[in-house]
């Protein structure tokens, strides 16, 4: 199964670790500093024209991957099918 993330962009759902809020993902220093590292290495995807809403993190190829899309992390639970606690 595929999930749209925004701006187009479509991920199999078996790449997926994990769909966080932006809002609370940027707080930790260690987090921070994943998602630079990441920006560095041009795996830091951004799939915005607004506020960056939520970020997805895939495992492709195993490299990690993220993507910061305008969606919110409710859009892309609803979208993906799956229900809290899968």
């Amino acid at each position: 199964m595929y999930l749209h993330i925004g701006q187009n962009v479509v991920v199999p759902t078996d790449t997926i670790v994990g769909i966080f809020d932006m809002d609370t993902v940027t707080l930790s220093k260690h987090t921070r500093a994943f998602l630079s590292t990441l920006e560095k290495n041009g795996r830091l995807i951004p799939l915005f024209d607004d506020l960056p809403k939520s970020c997805v993190h895939c495992v492709e190829k195993g490299e990690s991957v993220v993507y910061i899309s305008q969606l919110s992390t409710a859009t892309l639970l609803r979208r993906s099918g799956m229900a809290l606690g899968e």
